[in-house]
């Protein structure tokens, strides 16, 4: 299979959904302190205003399958964008705390979507030997969201908007989530969804615009993988035959926030305050975390279909422990604050050169097609609602010992690398359809 325009442009367009995903992910980082001074926030309400997203972003990654099943993932996406319009407009001219709550919820409700219907529209339209970087690129925008977050928050207090500087924080993403939105009307559908709705003369169409050198051969797979002809395109997900399936995705969606990683991202201008950074000089420490999060997300993909995704997540277990364990040293000791930031760098550089690479692509190559949206959401359900319990109660035990989260975060990844080491199976290079058999499922 070629490398063809539509198959690059359906690729990029399905991925900006993971830049607005990353830019809403961050940009809160910037606005905690102005927030707190605004509506007189405790450490709690602070917890609720940040985790209130993630809120949204639970309920929708777990019904993001029921619309992605029923009108496609392309056009599901659409909704997904106009959340996203509504939530930055609504943040911008937020009238008062309430309000402010409320559309960051709308923003949740369109980042867990968009974080089911983006990678599986781009898994199901790729060919098995570029899938990890064609995936990969939603993990790459999510991470440049990140970075142009850092920066716009940066910029944006350079101007000195003074009491208002947090609503253009927080509201200039409304103009990205317009482009997605009609960019998406330039894409076609994925053909595996039309194959499950037994549309075959239009998935064959689909197949042959993105450059599928084989399109009959791969019509026929799929077909069979779907059972299309038999009338079973879809059954429930619980069963016993999907427990492998269930326990990858599962596990890899808790180990991604159980390194913290939503945490610190969330409260990073806080972490530097608390040890002793001035405002502006957190700010510009974001933005060199976050260009660190962006250069090994975009090495990890340049290697991850070569290197093998199993690989990526041992190496990323060993370095995210030994450098949250170093920053737990810094808080607990009271010393050696210059080291602060370096710690932070390496625990990024590592997680975004395995787990921030992996996890999108792993848990849309483990389920089989008849059930892919049901576990996407699934695995999307189980790391916001992770991220919700984590983010809301990071500042309430880091008000209590500066410490201790990152202590349990070194934890966490040290047991990853045994549970990966003993129990992940390498996904690298294996069409969707084969994968199903790889697993044992029938």
């Amino acid at each position: 299979m070629s490398v063809n325009a539509t198959l690059v442009k359906s690729t990029i367009v399905a991925a900006l959904g993971g830049l607005l995903f990353g830019f809403d992910t961050a940009v809160i980082a910037g606005t905690t302190s102005d927030l707190t001074k605004a509506f007189a926030l405790t450490p709690s309400t602070l917890g609720l205003t940040v985790s209130i997203a993630l809120i949204g972003t639970i309920i929708g990654s777990v019904v993001a399958s029921i619309p992605g099943d029923k009108y496609g993932r392309r056009d599901s996406l659409r909704f997904m964008a106009a959340l996203y319009l509504i939530s930055a407009l609504g943040c911008a001219f937020a009238w008062d705390w309430y309000s402010l709550v409320f559309f960051r919820f709308i923003g949740g409700l369109g980042i867990g979507g968009s974080s089911v219907l983006g990678p599986m529209y781009i898994a199901e339209i790729a060919p098995a030997r570029l899938r990890g970087r064609l995936v990969g690129l939603f993990q790459f925008n999510i991470v440049a969201g990140i970075l142009i977050a850092y920066l716009s928050n940066y910029l944006i207090g350079l101007a000195a908007f003074g009491l208002s500087e947090w609503r253009w924080m927080l509201g200039v993403s409304g103009l990205p989530a317009l482009l997605f939105m009609f960019m998406l009307f330039t894409i076609p559908r994925s053909p595996r969804w039309l194959a499950a709705k037994s549309r075959l003369v239009e998935a064959r169409a689909v197949l042959d615009q993105i450059g599928e050198e084989n399109a009959e051969a791969e019509m026929q797979d799929i077909v069979r993988s779907i059972d299309v002809e038999h009338g079973h395109g879809t059954e429930p997900l619980f069963k016993s035959k999907y427990r492998v399936p269930l326990f990858l995705a599962i596990s890899i969606a808790m180990f991604n926030q159980l390194s913290g990683i939503n945490a610190i991202l969330y409260y990073l201008n806080d972490i530097f305050a608390k040890a002793g950074f001035s405002k502006v000089s957190g700010d510009l420490q974001s933005v060199m975390i976050g260009f660190t999060n962006l250069i090994f997300t975009m090495t990890a993909m340049s290697i991850i279909d070569k290197v093998g995704r199993k690989t990526l997540l041992l190496v990323g277990s060993v370095g995210c422990t030994f450098a949250l364990a170093g920053v737990a040293y810094v808080f607990l000791s009271g010393s050696h604050e210059n080291l602060l930031v370096w710690m932070l760098v390496g625990f990024i550089a590592f997680f975004a050169f395995s787990q921030g690479a992996v996890i999108w692509v792993y848990i849309s190559e483990v389920f089989p097609n008849r059930v892919r949206a049901k576990g996407q959401s699934l695995g999307s359900f189980t790391h916001w609602i992770m991220n919700a319990a984590i983010s809301y109660s990071f500042p309430i035990i880091a008000a209590k010992s500066k410490g201790l989260p990152f202590v349990f975060f070194a934890a966490m990844m040290a047991v990853q690398f045994v549970v990966v080491l003993l129990g992940y199976p390498e996904t690298k290079g294996v069409t969707l359809e084969e994968m199903q058999k790889k697993l044992g499922i029938a």
